[in-house]
Protein backbone atom coordinates (compact mmCIF):
# COMPACT_ATOMS: atom_id res chain seq x y z
CA UNK A 1 0.00 0.00 0.00
CA UNK A 2 1.08 3.34 -0.85
CA UNK A 3 1.01 6.51 1.61
CA UNK A 4 1.05 10.00 1.13
CA UNK A 5 3.56 12.78 2.43
CA UNK A 6 0.74 14.07 4.23
CA UNK A 7 -1.17 10.35 5.14
CA UNK A 8 2.20 9.13 6.72
CA UNK A 9 2.63 12.34 8.64
CA UNK A 10 -0.98 12.16 9.86
CA UNK A 11 -0.39 8.58 10.77
CA UNK A 12 2.83 9.54 12.45
CA UNK A 13 0.82 11.92 14.91
CA UNK A 14 -1.95 9.66 15.59
CA UNK A 15 0.53 7.15 16.89
CA UNK A 16 2.23 10.01 18.81
CA UNK A 17 -1.27 10.65 20.43
CA UNK A 18 -2.00 7.69 21.17
CA UNK A 19 1.50 7.26 22.95
CA UNK A 20 1.28 9.82 24.79
CA UNK A 21 -2.35 9.32 26.36
CA UNK A 22 -1.01 5.67 27.08
CA UNK A 23 2.24 7.61 29.16
CA UNK A 24 -0.43 9.92 30.89
CA UNK A 25 -2.29 7.22 31.63
CA UNK A 26 0.22 5.20 33.34
CA UNK A 27 1.09 8.33 34.98
CA UNK A 28 -2.13 9.09 36.44
CA UNK A 29 -2.95 5.09 37.24
CA UNK A 30 0.72 5.44 39.55
CA UNK A 31 -1.14 8.67 41.64
CA UNK A 32 -3.84 6.11 41.98
CA UNK A 33 -2.21 2.99 43.74
CA UNK A 34 -2.35 4.35 47.32
CA UNK A 35 -6.03 4.35 46.96
CA UNK A 36 -8.20 1.69 48.33
CA UNK A 37 -8.89 -1.00 46.53
CA UNK A 38 -11.17 -3.81 48.42
CA UNK A 39 -13.31 -4.83 45.18
CA UNK A 40 -12.60 -6.75 42.46
CA UNK A 41 -12.85 -10.42 41.39
CA UNK A 42 -11.24 -14.20 42.43
CA UNK A 43 -9.73 -16.26 39.41
CA UNK A 44 -9.20 -19.97 39.32
CA UNK A 45 -7.64 -22.15 36.96
CA UNK A 46 -6.97 -25.89 37.09
CA UNK A 47 -5.56 -28.90 35.18
CA UNK A 48 -6.79 -32.56 36.66
CA UNK A 49 -3.79 -32.26 39.61
CA UNK A 50 -3.35 -28.35 40.25
CA UNK A 51 -5.64 -25.59 40.69
CA UNK A 52 -4.75 -21.97 41.47
CA UNK A 53 -6.83 -18.54 42.53
CA UNK A 54 -5.45 -14.90 42.49
CA UNK A 55 -7.35 -11.83 43.81
CA UNK A 56 -7.30 -8.92 41.57
CA UNK A 57 -8.48 -6.07 43.35
CA UNK A 58 -9.72 -2.88 41.74
CA UNK A 59 -12.18 0.23 43.82
CA UNK A 60 -15.14 -0.27 42.69
CA UNK A 61 -17.86 -3.40 41.80
CA UNK A 62 -18.63 -1.63 38.37
CA UNK A 63 -14.53 -1.80 37.18
CA UNK A 64 -15.00 -5.13 38.44
CA UNK A 65 -17.62 -5.76 35.70
CA UNK A 66 -15.58 -4.46 32.92
CA UNK A 67 -14.81 -7.66 30.51
CA UNK A 68 -11.04 -6.40 30.18
CA UNK A 69 -10.34 -6.43 34.36
CA UNK A 70 -12.26 -10.06 34.05
CA UNK A 71 -9.81 -11.05 30.87
CA UNK A 72 -6.72 -9.62 32.94
CA UNK A 73 -7.67 -11.72 35.90
CA UNK A 74 -8.37 -14.77 34.24
CA UNK A 75 -5.11 -14.44 32.34
CA UNK A 76 -3.69 -14.11 35.86
CA UNK A 77 -5.07 -17.32 37.22
CA UNK A 78 -3.55 -19.28 34.37
CA UNK A 79 -0.13 -17.78 34.74
CA UNK A 80 0.04 -18.88 38.20
CA UNK A 81 -1.17 -22.19 37.48
CA UNK A 82 2.21 -22.24 35.75
CA UNK A 83 4.16 -21.49 38.98
CA UNK A 84 6.43 -24.05 40.14
CA UNK A 85 5.33 -25.35 43.71
CA UNK A 86 6.74 -28.63 43.37
CA UNK A 87 8.99 -28.13 46.22
CA UNK A 88 5.78 -27.49 48.97
CA UNK A 89 5.07 -30.68 50.57
CA UNK A 90 1.71 -30.24 51.89
CA UNK A 91 -1.74 -27.36 51.74
CA UNK A 92 -1.83 -24.34 49.68
CA UNK A 93 1.34 -22.69 48.10
CA UNK A 94 1.32 -18.85 48.87
CA UNK A 95 1.95 -16.90 45.24
CA UNK A 96 2.88 -13.29 46.07
CA UNK A 97 3.12 -10.64 43.76
CA UNK A 98 6.84 -10.92 43.91
CA UNK A 99 6.42 -14.35 41.90
CA UNK A 100 5.13 -12.76 38.81
CA UNK A 101 7.33 -10.05 38.38
CA UNK A 102 9.27 -10.21 35.59
CA UNK A 103 6.71 -12.59 33.98
CA UNK A 104 5.05 -11.93 30.58
CA UNK A 105 1.35 -12.42 29.98
CA UNK A 106 -1.12 -12.10 26.81
CA UNK A 107 -4.30 -10.92 28.47
CA UNK A 108 -6.13 -11.93 24.93
CA UNK A 109 -8.18 -8.82 25.00
CA UNK A 110 -8.79 -6.64 21.84
CA UNK A 111 -8.06 -3.36 23.39
CA UNK A 112 -5.42 -4.98 25.54
CA UNK A 113 -3.40 -7.57 22.98
CA UNK A 114 0.01 -8.68 23.00
CA UNK A 115 2.67 -9.77 25.27
CA UNK A 116 3.60 -7.67 27.86
CA UNK A 117 4.73 -7.90 31.74
CA UNK A 118 1.89 -8.43 34.11
CA UNK A 119 3.44 -5.27 35.79
CA UNK A 120 2.60 -3.40 32.86
CA UNK A 121 -0.56 -5.07 32.19
CA UNK A 122 -1.88 -4.29 35.42
CA UNK A 123 -0.86 -0.32 34.94
CA UNK A 124 -2.39 -0.12 31.65
CA UNK A 125 -5.99 -1.72 32.77
CA UNK A 126 -5.41 0.63 35.74
CA UNK A 127 -4.74 3.85 33.16
CA UNK A 128 -8.15 2.80 31.03
CA UNK A 129 -10.46 1.87 34.34
CA UNK A 130 -9.52 5.04 36.07
CA UNK A 131 -9.37 2.82 39.42
CA UNK A 132 -6.15 1.47 41.75
CA UNK A 133 -5.99 -1.76 40.45
CA UNK A 134 -3.65 -4.41 42.14
CA UNK A 135 -2.79 -7.58 42.59
CA UNK A 136 -3.01 -8.69 46.10
CA UNK A 137 -2.18 -12.26 46.29
CA UNK A 138 -2.58 -16.12 45.00
CA UNK A 139 -2.28 -19.57 45.99
CA UNK A 140 -1.83 -22.77 44.10
CA UNK A 141 -2.60 -26.42 45.69
CA UNK A 142 -1.43 -29.48 43.90
CA UNK A 143 -2.14 -33.41 44.13
CA UNK A 144 0.19 -35.15 46.10
CA UNK A 145 -1.62 -38.31 45.83
CA UNK A 146 -4.42 -40.66 44.19
CA UNK A 147 -7.60 -38.06 44.51
CA UNK A 148 -9.30 -35.68 42.72
CA UNK A 149 -9.24 -31.96 43.19
CA UNK A 150 -11.95 -29.78 43.72
CA UNK A 151 -12.94 -26.56 43.33
CA UNK A 152 -16.17 -24.15 43.63
CA UNK A 153 -16.48 -20.36 42.86
CA UNK A 154 -19.63 -18.81 44.37
CA UNK A 155 -20.78 -15.20 42.73
CA UNK A 156 -19.68 -16.26 39.80
CA UNK A 157 -20.10 -13.88 36.61
CA UNK A 158 -18.71 -16.33 34.44
CA UNK A 159 -16.68 -19.60 34.42
CA UNK A 160 -12.93 -19.31 36.52
CA UNK A 161 -14.23 -16.22 38.16
CA UNK A 162 -16.04 -15.46 41.23
CA UNK A 163 -15.99 -13.32 44.44
CA UNK A 164 -15.92 -16.36 46.53
CA UNK A 165 -13.60 -19.33 45.84
CA UNK A 166 -12.84 -22.92 47.41
CA UNK A 167 -10.20 -25.73 46.81
CA UNK A 168 -10.43 -29.21 48.22
CA UNK A 169 -8.27 -32.11 47.68
CA UNK A 170 -9.67 -35.51 48.25
CA UNK A 171 -7.26 -38.68 48.75
CA UNK A 172 -7.90 -42.25 48.01
CA UNK A 173 -5.57 -45.11 49.43
CA UNK A 174 -6.39 -47.88 46.58
CA UNK A 175 -5.21 -46.40 43.20
CA UNK A 176 -7.88 -48.59 41.69
CA UNK A 177 -10.39 -47.45 43.45
CA UNK A 178 -13.22 -45.88 41.21
CA UNK A 179 -13.72 -42.58 41.53
CA UNK A 180 -16.95 -41.07 40.20
CA UNK A 181 -18.44 -41.24 43.98
CA UNK A 182 -14.91 -39.24 45.03
CA UNK A 183 -16.08 -36.57 42.61
CA UNK A 184 -19.38 -35.90 43.52
CA UNK A 185 -18.64 -35.74 47.06
CA UNK A 186 -15.51 -33.41 46.32
CA UNK A 187 -17.53 -30.74 44.20
CA UNK A 188 -20.16 -30.90 47.20
CA UNK A 189 -17.45 -30.30 49.61
CA UNK A 190 -15.65 -27.72 47.92
CA UNK A 191 -19.38 -25.92 47.67
CA UNK A 192 -19.98 -26.94 51.56
CA UNK A 193 -16.44 -24.92 52.26
CA UNK A 194 -17.19 -21.74 50.71
CA UNK A 195 -20.71 -21.68 52.69
CA UNK A 196 -19.12 -23.25 56.01
CA UNK A 197 -16.54 -20.83 55.99
CA UNK A 198 -13.83 -23.35 58.25
CA UNK A 199 -10.96 -22.37 59.87
CA UNK A 200 -9.21 -25.84 60.64
CA UNK A 201 -9.06 -29.33 58.95
CA UNK A 202 -9.41 -31.42 62.37
CA UNK A 203 -9.52 -30.51 65.88
CA UNK A 204 -6.42 -31.20 66.39
CA UNK A 205 -4.52 -28.59 64.06
CA UNK A 206 -6.60 -26.22 66.45
CA UNK A 207 -3.58 -23.94 68.16
CA UNK A 208 -3.60 -23.91 71.73
CA UNK A 209 -3.95 -20.52 71.85
CA UNK A 210 -7.45 -20.08 69.83
CA UNK A 211 -8.69 -23.07 72.40
CA UNK A 212 -7.35 -21.25 75.69
CA UNK A 213 -8.94 -17.64 74.04
CA UNK A 214 -12.30 -19.15 73.25
CA UNK A 215 -12.20 -21.25 76.84
CA UNK A 216 -11.82 -18.16 78.35
CA UNK A 217 -14.32 -16.12 76.37
CA UNK A 218 -17.24 -18.69 77.47
CA UNK A 219 -16.21 -19.19 80.71
CA UNK A 220 -16.78 -15.34 81.30
CA UNK A 221 -20.27 -15.66 79.42
CA UNK A 222 -21.13 -18.97 82.06
CA UNK A 223 -20.02 -17.03 84.94
CA UNK A 224 -22.53 -14.27 84.08
CA UNK A 225 -25.57 -16.83 84.56
CA UNK A 226 -24.63 -16.88 88.18
CA UNK A 227 -24.40 -20.54 88.36
CA UNK A 228 -21.96 -22.97 90.62
CA UNK A 229 -18.55 -23.44 89.01
CA UNK A 230 -19.26 -27.48 88.35
CA UNK A 231 -22.67 -26.05 85.96
CA UNK A 232 -20.43 -23.33 84.91
CA UNK A 233 -17.84 -26.28 83.76
CA UNK A 234 -20.10 -27.99 82.23
CA UNK A 235 -21.39 -24.94 80.13
CA UNK A 236 -17.90 -24.33 78.60
CA UNK A 237 -17.32 -27.77 77.79
CA UNK A 238 -20.93 -28.25 75.59
CA UNK A 239 -19.90 -24.38 74.55
CA UNK A 240 -16.64 -25.37 72.96
CA UNK A 241 -17.69 -28.28 71.53
CA UNK A 242 -20.16 -26.26 69.57
CA UNK A 243 -16.83 -23.51 68.88
CA UNK A 244 -14.78 -26.80 66.96
CA UNK A 245 -18.40 -27.61 65.59
CA UNK A 246 -17.91 -24.10 63.78
CA UNK A 247 -14.64 -23.88 62.62
CA UNK A 248 -13.27 -27.35 62.13
CA UNK A 249 -14.29 -28.47 58.56
CA UNK A 250 -14.29 -32.34 60.03
CA UNK A 251 -16.88 -31.25 62.81
CA UNK A 252 -18.69 -29.66 60.97
CA UNK A 253 -22.75 -30.35 59.37
CA UNK A 254 -22.51 -30.97 55.82
CA UNK A 255 -24.57 -28.17 54.38
CA UNK A 256 -25.91 -30.26 51.74
CA UNK A 257 -27.17 -33.36 54.74
CA UNK A 258 -27.17 -31.79 57.80
CA UNK A 259 -27.98 -35.12 59.40
CA UNK A 260 -24.27 -36.16 59.48
CA UNK A 261 -21.29 -34.06 59.76
CA UNK A 262 -18.29 -34.11 57.12
CA UNK A 263 -16.58 -36.82 59.02
CA UNK A 264 -19.36 -39.39 58.72
CA UNK A 265 -19.64 -38.17 55.07
CA UNK A 266 -16.29 -39.14 54.61
CA UNK A 267 -16.37 -42.69 56.69
CA UNK A 268 -19.90 -43.63 54.29
CA UNK A 269 -18.06 -42.33 51.19
CA UNK A 270 -14.78 -44.74 51.87
CA UNK A 271 -17.47 -47.71 52.60
CA UNK A 272 -18.84 -46.64 49.06
CA UNK A 273 -15.90 -46.98 46.87
CA UNK A 274 -14.10 -49.71 49.55
CA UNK A 275 -10.85 -47.86 50.25
CA UNK A 276 -10.02 -44.90 52.93
CA UNK A 277 -10.74 -41.49 51.42
CA UNK A 278 -9.80 -38.45 53.40
CA UNK A 279 -9.13 -34.46 52.98
CA UNK A 280 -6.07 -33.61 52.05
CA UNK A 281 -6.19 -29.84 51.96
CA UNK A 282 -8.51 -27.15 51.50
CA UNK A 283 -8.52 -23.28 51.18
CA UNK A 284 -11.04 -20.61 50.95
CA UNK A 285 -10.82 -17.11 49.81
CA UNK A 286 -13.21 -14.21 49.58
CA UNK A 287 -12.71 -10.84 47.71
CA UNK A 288 -11.51 -8.21 50.12
CA UNK A 289 -11.45 -10.24 53.45
CA UNK A 290 -9.23 -8.35 55.93
CA UNK A 291 -9.22 -5.04 54.35
CA UNK A 292 -10.51 -2.19 55.39
CA UNK A 293 -13.23 -1.06 52.82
Amino acid sequence: MIYSQSAKRSIDILYAAQKDLRKRGVILASKKSSRTAAEGLLALAQNENKAAVIELNCETDFVARNDIFRCLAASLAKLALLVDNSQQLSGAFPIGPEYFEGLKLDVEHPKLSGERTVQNAITEVAAMMGENVKLRRGYAMSMSSYGVMSTYLHASPQPGLGRIASILSLEVEDQNAPLDAVQRVGSELAMHVVAAKPSFLTKELVSSEAINNEREILKSQAEASGKPPMAIEKMVEGRLRKYFEEVVLMEQKFVVNDSVNVKTLLSNLSKEVGSPVKIGNFLRMEVGEGLQR
